[in-house]
């Protein structure tokens, strides 16, 4: 981890790969994580902690299930959404997308419970941030 600022335009032209988050820096025992995000990711649930998401660049669209049913929260850049744990979700971005995740390190990806993981998910606990 570095011991200087970083610049998120810079971690985030570091990389290409879609659903692919970058750990930039940590937060006691926190990640915060950049990713490109473009089509859809999966179906999942992170049970035992929060997800925390802020846009960017573009729009997320964030699909949630729930007792009522379903329902979408768009999130346009510079806007900021909690999905609380043991929710179902999955985040797509039409138009594609540049967001900030914070969740513990050592969360993966796709979170504790989900559907089958295409190719184009990267089912992680995040990357490390490649030297700027």
């Amino acid at each position: 981890m570095s011991n200087g600022p970083i610049d998120l335009a810079q971690a985030l032209a570091s990389f290409d790969a879609l659903w692919s988050p970058r750990i930039v820096t940590r937060v006691n025992d926190y990640d915060v994580r950049v990713a490109k995000v473009d089509g859809e990711h999966i179906w999942h649930v992170h049970d035992d902690t929060d997800e925390f998401f802020l846009v960017l660049d573009g729009e997320l669209d964030i699909a949630l299930r729930g007792p009522d049913g379903e329902r979408t929260v768009r999130l346009p850049r510079g806007a900021v959404f909690t999905v609380p744990r043991g929710t179902e979700h999955k985040p797509s971005a039409p138009g594609g997308a540049a967001i900030l995740l914070f969740e513990p390190s050592g969360t993966p990806s796709v979170g504790d419970r989900h559907d089958a993981v295409p190719d184009h998910v990267d089912a992680t606990t995040g990357h490390a941030l490649g030297s700027l």
